[in-house]
């Protein structure tokens, strides 16, 4: 079936939801989602919102630590408009209901706790689960919008960009898989807004949720959409570690109350890494348990604070503290078990200041975009930032371009060809565990030319295979998800490849220094590349 509207946003974590609330009433929104309305990496989100809203901190403190941890490949605009526009989207969110955790002494004020890499306390959270927070409050607005439809569990397989090769392509929608169905619909929009969130699954450990498959940036990087800074991973320090544990994040702002990590002797080794110890930069930190536990042969470091007063604890991290008693972990008595894992992409489809990608029609907000704030390392809590500041600046470039108009003469509706029902869906799941170890062991913490060429090698091979299997077979979710693993994995290898040298994130032992040859953004475009 076709369907038509004026603006089609896929993806429903804070970036997506945020734009839907501020582009209700442009025209008519149809909002896609591949599974459930809140179900997006957004929601288990614990640590915060960075923002300046406390007398004692400045703008110029928070652009000066963000620009600090980016090394030198943030763009300076991006980054003040970001910064300064924080204050105004926190204050629409509290209008709109969220529930923010306040100061006991000063109860209408905020309270503000504070992550590695920022020079003072700014980050507003709802205890420790602040990205459910916000999904729930921006969710219950979106649900009560005039002209915008919510369709779950659709999944975007391609977009419409016909004459892709050519200087003249447009985004004119997409192709989605109506997951309950099994059939693919034809979405048709003057604009095409993707906020389509992360990509962590490509790791074999992450906080990511399943979703996080790299859906948007796939598909805009194949409709020819520029690419950026896809070396920049984030390994997030501390994934709960335990047999039965799946994606649990221990928090940011565990290590910022005063956590300490130590190896399981009881060792705290963060001295021997950096001066600000625990409260180093996520890079850094990712980076020294990486080099314990190779060093020691340990499967996992601990995150101590039993320290602290057990009352603190509960209500600080309450969330937290729930989680690991469901494994058997008291976190007010006994140190938490940890590991590395992927958490965010710095990297994404290239935009502008105004969340415009390099084919006309086609937007991108939130993680799957390289706005250029991040640079090559996100400070703490910047990201759900991001998310609130473009979706805000997005919706105001497109009620500044209205009316959307589209022509739908080229627009073609699905065709699966002779494509039949796979009687192998062994081979997705065997690829999918295949690209996680390569790009874990290969493309991780810590590369190497040598590794890096190795996975290059890999995965050419696994990449034609997903190719042929796709062109074979009905699609399905999973098989989806494995082919736009296959694309982003290849960027995050070749992007690796052309940085030789070590910068925030992309940490090369070959070239473990920064060289100012390479301060600029590393740019990929599907038909460029030779």
């Amino acid at each position: 079936m076709r369907f038509y509207c004026d603006i089609l946003v896929i993806g429903t974590g804070v970036a997506g939801l945020s734009f839907a609330r501020h582009a209700a009433g442009a025209g008519k929104i149809i909002l896609l989602t591949k599974k459930g309305l809140e179900d997006s990496a957004t929601s288990q989100a614990q640590g915060g919102v960075a923002t300046v809203i406390d007398p004692g901190d400045t703008f110029e403190s928070h652009i000066a630590d963000t620009l600090t941890v980016g090394r030198g490949i943030c763009d300076p605009e991006a980054v003040e408009l970001c910064v300064r526009g924080g204050p105004d989207r926190i204050r629409e969110l509290v209008g709109l209901g969220a529930h923010f955790t306040t100061r006991k002494d000063h109860p209408e004020a905020l309270h503000l706790t504070r992550e590695g890499g920022h020079s003072t306390r700014r980050i507003v959270h709802a205890a420790d689960a602040t990205g459910r927070e916000l999904v729930r409050s921006l969710a219950a607005v979106v649900r009560e919008l005039d002209g915008v439809e919510i369709r779950e569990n659709h999944m975007a397989v391609n977009l419409i960009v016909p004459n892709r090769k050519s200087a003249g392509r447009i985004c004119k929608g997409v192709h989605a898989l109506d997951r309950t169905t099994g059939e693919v619909h034809t979405f048709v929009a003057p604009v095409t807004v993707l906020a389509t969130g992360g990509l962590g699954k490509v790791y074999l450990y992450t906080s990511n949720p399943d979703v996080a498959t790299g859906d948007g940036l796939a598909m805009g990087y194949r409709a020819g959409a520029q690419v950026a800074n896809m070396e920049f991973f984030q390994f997030h320090p501390t994934i709960l570690y335990h047999p039965l544990a799946k994606s649990e994040l221990i928090s940011e702002a565990v290590r910022g109350e005063g956590g300490i990590l130590r190896d399981i002797r009881g060792r705290a080794f963060m001295a021997d890494y950096h001066p600000d110890r625990e409260l180093a930069p996520r890079d850094v930190v990712a980076r020294a348990i990486d080099d314990v536990l190779k060093r020691t042969g340990d499967d996992h470091v601990c995150l101590d604070i039993t320290h602290l007063p057990a009352a603190f604890i509960e209500e600080t991290f309450p969330n937290i503290r729930r989680t690991c008693l469901k494994f058997g972990i008291d976190i007010t008595k006994e140190p938490i078990p940890v590991v590395p894992g992927a958490h965010y992409a710095c990297g994404g489809l290239l935009v502008d200041t105004r969340g415009r990608t390099s084919i006309p029609g086609l937007y991108a907000i939130g993680e799957v975009s390289c706005t250029g704030l991040h640079g090559a390392n996100r400070l703490a809590s910047n990201s759900l930032l991001e998310g609130l500041v473009y979706a805000h600046r997005s919706a105001q470039a497109i009620r500044e371009s209205l009316p959307l108009t589209v022509d739908t003469a080229d627009v073609a509706d699905w065709n699966p060809g002779g494509a039949r029902l796979s009687d192998e869906n062994v081979v997705v799941s065997q690829d999918w565990d295949e690209l996680r170890r390569y790009m874990w062991n290969y493309v991780g913490i810590v590369r190497s030319e040598r590794r890096l060429a190795r996975a290059r090698r890999r995965h050419a091979m696994l990449q034609e295979e997903i190719s042929e299997y796709y062109w074979q077979y009905v699609v399905t979710p999973d098989l989806l998800e494995l082919r736009n693993l296959a694309t982003v994995a290849h960027l995050i290898i070749e992007c690796a490849l052309r940085r030789p040298e070590s910068r925030g994130l992309h940490f090369n032992s070959d070239y473990p220094a920064e060289d100012p040859a390479f301060r600029h953004n590393t740019i990929l475009t599907r038909y460029d590349e030779t």
